[in-house]
């Protein structure tokens, strides 16, 4: 075998590992949150700034028949579910739903769609600023829950009151602000979202 022919297999067989992981999960539902620790650059002073392990979620949308992330990673877009728990360390992810099922009917799961598709195409937010010309990806599904539902997972918080201590938060501050921090800037945290008690745990993969 040819080492492009090998590397091909090998390809092959992780993205069918990673389906079948996909198709063991829960009977996931539109509506669904999914956290997952990220790889991207962020990810480190992201997890030390809220003290969690988790650093990035979607939501789910079910097309299709099948299920995707709704995201907001480079852009809003959706990511097949297996594509998704891929770009997460060690393909673990945690998926939890709105506690109060009766919430959930099938106009709400239509709603909650076609409010994400409202941000589809938006840049990711940097800064992580309280507007909608760009977005962050805890900020997405939070917004998406309060338009569509009037629900609001998670409370706000501004900017000071996270730990902003390590090295690695301190440099990605000072990459992204430089003097003029926004201290009372309103944020969601990925963490804020998980630590919810509106929400329960579908699974944890």
């Amino acid at each position: 075998m040819t080492l492009a022919a090998w590397g091909r297999a090998a390809a092959a067989a992780v993205l069918s590992t990673l389906s079948v992981a996909a198709a063991a999960s829960p009977d996931l539902q539109t509506g669904d949150m999914v956290f997952q620790q990220s790889r991207s650059a962020q990810s480190l002073a992201i997890q030390q700034a809220t003290h969690s392990p988790y650093s990035h979620m979607g939501m789910i949308v079910m097309r299709r028949g099948q299920p995707y992330v709704l995201e907001a990673a480079a852009r809003v877009s959706y990511t097949p579910l297996a594509q998704w728990i891929a770009q997460g360390e060690r393909g673990h992810y945690v998926a939890k739903r709105l506690r109060d099922a009766s919430r959930l009917t099938p106009k709400a799961l239509e709603q909650l769609a076609k409010a994400g598709a409202e941000y589809l195409g938006k840049p990711y937010d940097l800064v992580f600023a309280w507007s909608d010309e760009q977005i962050y990806c805890s900020e997405l599904v939070w917004k998406i829950y309060q338009r569509a539902l009037g629900v609001e997972i998670g409370a706000l918080a501004p900017l000071k009151s996270f730990d902003l201590t390590s090295p690695a938060v301190r440099a990605k501050m000072q990459e992204r602000y430089g003097k003029n921090v926004p201290w009372e800037e309103p944020i969601i945290s990925p963490a804020a979202m998980y630590k919810s008690d509106q929400l329960a745990t579908v699974g944890t993969f």
